[in-house]
């Protein structure tokens, strides 16, 4: 059993029962909640940090493997 009440055995901190760890959001980021190690194609790992991390997927974020919002710039075109 967890320690903290209405923590589930295995779930980590920040993680909320009933709410998915990792979202996929369409044209965006990864989303992951809670702790979650992220290795990036080097197999450098990252430890998250914050409650929410967003990890980028368009691979052109300048501090990767975190989203840094490139992806908004990169899906428009001109006359649009």
């Amino acid at each position: 059993m967890s320690d903290e009440p209405g923590r589930l055995p295995g779930q980590g901190p920040g993680m909320t029962p009933g709410h998915p760890d990792v979202i996929f959001c369409p044209g965006g980021p990864i989303l992951l909640r809670g702790d979650h190690v992220v290795q990036d194609e080097d197999g450098n790992e990252y430890q998250t940090t914050r409650p929410v991390s967003a990890v980028c997927r368009c691979g052109g974020s300048a501090i990767k493997p975190w989203c840094d919002g490139t992806h908004k710039v990169m899906r428009r075109r001109p006359g649009r």
